[in-house]
């Protein structure tokens, strides 16, 4: 299965054609030029302020190299590496390289990726991920997860993960209100960005009911109903809308779900972060396999 982003106008019909899936060859090591036509998409850095070419961007840290360098619809750019991230990039690399890396220094990598960001002597540029129809996500087995206004990369990236460790289709933002595909998030998703599909939609409300007409079951993840039970679905494809931090599904959201139910918390805690509730609701849907 391609591993793709989803098309924006997803939210705008109940399906599109395929978005192309050839790939040029990675340019010569050490050149960096712009996104190709047709392929950067929403997501990736821009030229503009000294940053890296309209596109791309820098994805860093040893396990988001190596799913991204493992990854044959991602296209790498450049390479660079300290000399322990070179050795480790190879050690752990089940293929050769595809381009020669370039030796750098740490405070070089801090100037490219942010001072705190943990980079293990590695960053590599790459456009973007190409774009995903709507037919692509809702063929992959597993719940779809959309969220609804999350805007805080690191979360999406955490939820990627989860979707990775829990078998969920896709995962879907809104085109607006919601993080590009960068570094942090790709470093978030620990290599989950280049196994699970991250898209975009232009109107969630839309995008609901199209999914509904393809027989999916849409849960709004929030307070005010039921508890979530994974084993009452049954063979139902669930759809799994999460709100933003602090403010939850927006109220028209609310009313384009099928039903509205929470996670059983016993505790003294009355929420979770977004990242750990997703995680939460992907294991108790799973339990119906287990059940």
């Amino acid at each position: 299965m391609s591993r793709r982003t989803i098309h924006p106008a997803f939210a705008r019909s109940g399906g599109n054609k395929k978005a192309p899936t050839t790939r040029a060859s990675p340019p010569a090591s050490g050149t960096s030029p712009g996104a190709a036509p047709g392929r950067q998409g929403r997501r990736g850095g821009g030229a503009a302020r000294g940053g890296p070419p309209r596109g791309t961007y820098w994805l860093y840290g040893l396990h988001p190299a190596l799913a991204a360098l493992g990854n044959p619809e991602r296209r790498i750019r450049q390479i660079l590496a300290t000399e322990d991230g070179e050795a480790a990039l190879r050690e752990r690399l089940n293929a050769p390289l595809p381009m020669q890396p370039h030796r750098t220094d740490r405070a070089r990598l801090e100037s490219l990726c942010g001072r705190d960001a943990v980079h293990q002597g590695i960053a590599v540029l790459a456009d973007a991920l190409p774009s995903l129809a709507i037919e692509d996500v809702t063929g992959r087995p597993g719940p779809l997860l959309l969220l609804d206004q999350v805007t805080d990369p690191r979360n999406v990236g955490a939820i990627l993960r989860s979707a990775a460790a829990f078998g969920a289709a896709a995962v879907v933002v809104m085109e607006r209100n919601a993080p590009d595909e960068t570094g942090a998030l790709a470093k978030a998703a620990s290599g989950a960005l280049e196994i699970v599909p991250l898209g975009a939609v232009v109107n969630l409300a839309r995008t609901l009911d199209a999914l509904k007409s393809l027989d999916f079951w849409v849960v709004g993840l929030d307070a005010g109903g039921g508890i979530l039970d994974g084993t009452s679905f049954g063979q139902r494809r669930v759809a799994l809308v999460l709100g933003a931090e602090g403010d939850g599904l927006r109220r028209l959201t609310r009313e384009h779900c099928d039903e509205i139910a929470g996670l059983a918390m016993p505790g003294d805690m009355e929420s979770l972060n977004v990242s750990n509730a997703a995680a939460v609701a992907l294991y108790e849907l799973i339990r119906r396999g287990k059940a």
